[in-house]
Formats: C-alpha cells, structure tokens, sequence
C-alpha cells in the first residue's frame, strides 16, 4: 500500500501523470485555466487526505476517475449558474494531432471520454469500462459509436 499524504509522492504523481490529467481535463473543460484548476483540485486532495493505494495501476485509474469527476462537477457548477466557461483554445498543453483532438472534444461527453482514453492514454475496453463504471460492453460500444461520429464529422470538413 502507498500513501500519498506528502509533497514529495504528489510530487512524483504530478511530474508523472500532470500533463496527461491536464489533457483529460481539457477534453471537459474548454479553458485551460479551468483544466489546471480541475487537475490542482484533484492533487490537492491528494494532500490533505492523505489516499493510500494498492498498486501504480490502482492510483492512475483513481487519478483519471477524479479528474473526470472533478472537471465534470465545474463544468455543471457553472451551467446551473448561468456562467460559460471560456471558450478558449486549448493551447496548456500541445497535442501532435490538435485537429483531430479537437475534433474528438468536440462530440458528446459520453463517447468523447471513452475515445480519449483509449487511444490518448490507451487503456484497453475493460479498463476504460471499470474507469467510467460502465459494462466493458458499453464502453466498446460508445467507442465504436464515438468512432463513428469522429469519422462522420471528419469527412463533413
């Protein structure tokens, strides 16, 4: 079991998963000082509370589930009050392929998570569908339809 109540592990959890969490964030949260503000809450946590977990695996599927939770949560909060979040371009941190990205954050939240993950962080259906807390079966489904509607789009361009 690992903890995480000190500077020094959050430290290594941010050089090693920060910018992956931001990209992720970034794919809810069209600004960017949103994103890093999801991320910073989610590290933040890690701190004060001091969350122990199992193995490298257990803290990197915990690390994405509250960031999409937490993004998410921002995102809500600031639809029921009426305040847009900034529509930025998301420029934190640069992607290879930015278009396509781009296009990918741009479809339905429920099909463009599962397609980030898969193919920017690339974790296998299962993975994906115990990170979202889907059926493996639901999860390849909302892939192959994200998949679907990312081509569609793309050929409309």
């Amino acid at each position: 079991m690992i903890s995480y109540g000190t500077g020094e592990a959050v430290a290594r959890l941010v050089e090693t998963y920060g910018d992956m969490l931001l990209r992720l964030a970034s794919t809810r949260l069209r600004c960017p000082a949103d994103a890093e503000d999801a991320v910073q809450e989610v590290f933040l946590y890690l701190l004060e509370h001091g969350v122990t977990f199992q193995s490298e695996e257990h803290e990197k599927a915990w690390l994405i589930r509250a960031t999409i939770h937490r993004a998410c949560d921002m995102r809500k909060r600031a639809a029921r009050t009426d305040l847009p979040l900034e529509d930025a371009v998301i420029a934190a941190v640069p992607e290879p392929d930015s278009d396509l990205l781009d296009a990918v954050r741009a479809l339905p939240e429920k099909y463009s998570t599962p397609l980030y993950l898969r193919y920017y962080v690339g974790y296998s259906v299962k993975e994906i569908g115990r990170l979202l807390g889907l059926p493996a079966a639901t999860a390849g489904t909302r892939l192959a339809r994200g998949r679907a509607l990312l081509k569609r789009e793309l050929q409309e361009e």
